[in-house]
């Protein structure tokens, strides 16, 4: 009797890369060879090493992923920028998950550069959400804390100022109390609102000169403000950012919506784990996509708990919680707020 069961190994494949002269192997391979071991670690490929000669032996599939992943990793090199350990770890990322754009593609996007800085999305998602703010008027990036979705949307913002797309940047959030009440803290109104907004004024301060920051602030090229101070307004000739949107009423959100004037154009980010709203509040974020889902030119957008590139753990943390949530899902989960940037 023939046992149905195939243990015939399958055919080892082998093949030989040639890293082309312009590029220095180190770079490519890493110190020690620590990106190759990386690569042959991820696909199953035995991965050898003479002078610029790299073979690649095992399945043909594996081989096939790892010769990809180096010919992704020398043009992510041509385009000027250095490799890191999480570069490697994303462009293998993206190979196993067969997508069909180019990892090298998504991560040498290139979105705005100051002071030998430059900013880009990470993560495919990020790419994508990239995308849709170039092709949509209103889009939404929904994600947990860390996945750069306001960082990149203001990042977005500025590039847009600068292309003289636009003539201001509005940044804003609400307002919610969280553990303190406005009226019991000290100082003026705006030096009680001024912790609320503090994370988008650090963000903006990565992306223009500082110097620069307080002229364009007076002429109001750039405002920032709680989402209360937009109410009445409208808004032309703007590139609009709401954060921490999870933490608005369904009637300011639509308030906010409706402030869209001609030539504007709307980011909402948020992150609906993370409602700090008093209990029985709904949040706007939560069921502007039920509302909104087949309006033309505006996208939504998720991202999750891949796409964070803050310390891995950071990710990890997200997921663990994600989990917890499933595993209850009577309970609301109400955890603090985080402001996302790559």
């Amino acid at each position: 009797m023939t046992d149905s069961t195939d243990t015939t190994p399958q055919p080892v494949t082998q093949h030989t890369v040639t890293i082309p002269q312009s590029i220095n192997p180190v770079s490519l391979l890493g110190p020690a060879d620590e990106h190759l071991r990386r690569m042959e670690q991820a696909f199953s490929a035995d991965v050898h090493v003479r002078g610029n000669q790299v073979t690649l032996s095992g399945e043909q599939a594996d081989v096939a992923l790892a010769e990809r992943a180096l010919d992704e990793l020398v043009t992510i090199i041509r385009t000027g920028q250095g490799l890191t350990p999480e570069t490697v770890e994303r462009v293998i990322t993206m190979l196993q998950t067969e997508t069909v754009e180019r990892p090298a593609d998504v991560l040498s996007l290139n979105i705005l550069s100051n002071r030998g800085r430059t900013i880009r999305p990470k993560t495919l998602n990020q790419k994508r959400y990239v995308d849709a703010i170039d092709k949509h008027t209103i889009v939404f990036g929904i994600g947990p804390a860390g996945t750069g979705k306001t960082y990149l949307a203001m990042a977005k913002a500025v590039q847009a100022l600068q292309a003289k797309k636009v003539n201001r940047i509005i940044l804003s959030r609400p307002a919610v109390e969280a553990g303190e009440k406005l009226g019991f803290l000290p100082g003026t109104l705006s030096e009680k609102i001024d912790p609320y907004l503090r994370p988008l004024y650090d963000a903006l301060h990565d992306m223009v000169d500082p110097e620069s920051i307080p002229k364009l602030l007076a002429a109001g090229t750039i405002e920032v403000a709680p989402l209360a101070y937009l109410r009445g307004r409208s808004l032309n000739d703007s590139f609009i950012v709401l954060d921490e949107a999870q933490n608005t009423t369904p009637e300011q959100m639509k308030m906010f919506l409706t402030r869209l004037g001609f030539g504007s154009r709307i980011v909402v980010t948020g992150d609906v784990t993370q409602v700090d709203l008093p209990s029985g509040q709904k949040s706007g974020l939560r069921v502007v996509e039920d509302i909104l889902d087949d309006v033309e030119d505006i996208s939504f957008n998720r991202l999750t708990a891949s796409d964070v590139v803050r310390h891995r753990l950071v990710g990890q943390i997200v997921a663990a919680y994600d989990a917890h949530d499933a595993r209850q899902p009577q309970q609301r989960p109400r955890h603090g707020s985080g402001q996302g940037r790559p």
